[in-house]
């Protein structure tokens, strides 16, 4: 009997894949940086080789026979664009989802009211990374790249294009697009004509569920990767959802955070919240489920951004970050590839002295971070109450210090999941759903998600947020 599960997770640096047992323990992981091969692009090509060869190296590592694992599954960055010509390649590089490219897309759509008109459809704001607006700027500039594309396609949904052959889109990342009908959960001509892209439909390949089963791993692909060909593989799901199953977010009552390259608070409800303030509802990836989520760029890239010249590791960082007092004077404002306060935001450090150390600057990093997740939570608590605890992942779970920071900062508890690839944990909770391991997402979730620590809030940071959200107000006339 098949013992193990596959979990493919794609985020916005790194290609990882990892096996877990159907209890949900890690045997063996491997990952890939997920280069770009231009700003806001990247190689698609390398980035299927990239997967293949994590993938590779995790069945090196765990010794298992392949055709013990029952099912694959994978998670991925939401947004952006893979496009795949007839002959099952790439037409072009991939785009990411920070891509600003379509910004006069979306400025036109709003000016002209297209935006208020569709909301009610599609539950969610616009930005440029979106497909929509891409779509609509490559129709604009790249229009023989489009004659020459058969499918349209999300990360983690060209992936399993490449693992299987067929094409399909998973509901919870379509959902978040503004592609569809959220409401519905369906496709919605109506939508695509507003944006004046209605002759795109023919790119967007079928609608398939995170558990479905959508195809099986062909030969050519498991010469690639080493697995078995015939493993079934299933929808898997636009990563924060990945995250929130991880975390075990199976009901109402719940939130979790999410700290990657984008930050992430959300949550989930039976109902659908369309609002103009609130940044995008989706299909959740368990049937009958909504999310809710404050998203925008400003989480742990900043800090990569601010590392890539020093040549430290992360736990040297930590170190540093703990021998500096907070300064309320020194603030730094995280917007380095996006905002979540002014479409022309930028990002700054402000109150910086002579006397301020390399670690006054990385506190300052690792707040200014903080504080543009606790902005989304404040806006997601005005349509429901607080949670009894926050539950956290990303990158920035590993670190203790600065988990400490958000609960202070939230002066919520804050809990982390057991398990070092929650993304892909929670594709392979769907994996383990789609095979019939588990009769439901409520038992595979109590079956293979632990909790590892919890922070209880032991400061405030609300003086320094305050003042964090006075410069950003004070810096919209200089941008």
């Amino acid at each position: 009997m098949p013992q193990y599960l596959l979990g493919i997770d794609n985020g916005g640096t790194v290609s990882k894949a990892a096996l877990f047992t159907l209890n949900g323990d890690e045997v063996a992981v491997a990952g890939r940086k997920a280069g770009m091969a231009a700003p806001h692009e990247r190689d698609a090509n390398t980035l299927w080789h990239g997967t293949a060869e994590a993938i590779r190296e995790v069945l090196v590592k765990s010794r298992i026979n392949p055709r013990d694992i029952a099912c694959i599954a994978g998670s991925g960055h939401g947004n952006g664009l893979y496009l795949v010509g007839h002959d099952g390649l790439p037409v072009r590089n991939g785009i990411y989802s920070t891509d600003n490219r379509a910004q006069r897309h979306i400025e036109r759509w709003r000016a002209e009211g297209v935006w208020e008109n569709v909301l009610p459809k599609t539950a969610q704001c616009l930005w440029p990374g979106q497909p929509n607006a891409l779509l609509a700027w490559l129709r604009d500039n790249e229009p023989e790249t489009l004659r020459r594309t058969k499918w349209a396609l999300m990360c983690k949904d060209y992936i399993r294009f490449r693992l299987t052959g067929e094409a399909r889109a998973e509901l919870s990342d379509m959902s978040a697009t503004s592609l569809m009908n959220v409401v519905t959960a369906q496709y919605d001509a109506s939508v695509l004509e507003a944006f004046g892209i209605g002759e795109m439909q023919r790119l967007l390949p079928p609608l398939a569920k995170t558990a479905e089963i959508c195809g099986k791993v062909t030969p050519q692909a498991a010469a690639a990767t080493g697995l078995a060909a015939g493993t079934p593989v299933a929808g898997g799901m636009f990563d924060v959802d990945a995250c929130g199953l991880a975390a075990g977010l199976v009901d109402e009552q719940q939130m979790t955070v999410v700290a990657g390259t984008w930050g992430i608070s959300q949550y989930i409800a039976k109902q659908p919240l369309v609002d103009k303030d609130l940044f995008m509802s989706s299909c959740y990836s368990i049937p009958g489920y909504y999310l809710m989520l404050e998203a925008s760029p400003t989480s742990t890239a900043n800090l990569e951004w601010f590392l890539a010249d020093y040549g430290i590791s992360y736990d040297e960082c930590n170190k540093l970050v703990t021998t500096a007092a907070t300064d309320p004077r020194l603030v730094f404002v995280p917007f380095l590839y996006g905002s979540n306060a002014h479409p022309s935001a930028k990002a700054s450090l402000v109150g910086l002295e002579g006397r301020h150390t390399r670690a006054d600057v990385l506190r300052a990093v690792y707040e200014g971070i903080v504080f543009a997740h606790h902005w989304h939570l404040q806006r997601l608590l005005q349509f429901r109450p607080p949670p009894e605890v926050v539950r956290f992942t990303g990158g920035a779970a590993r670190s203790e210090v600065w988990v400490q920071l958000f609960a202070d900062c939230f002066q919520i508890p804050v809990e982390v999941p057991a398990g070092s690839e929650l993304g892909a944990l929670g594709a392979a909770i769907a994996a383990a759903v789609a095979a019939g391991c588990y009769a439901s997402y409520a038992e595979a979730v109590k079956a293979m998600t632990k909790i590892a620590r919890r922070h209880e809030p032991r400061s405030s940071m609300a003086e320094k947020y305050e003042r964090y959200r006075k410069i950003v107000h004070a810096l919209e006339i200089v941008w």
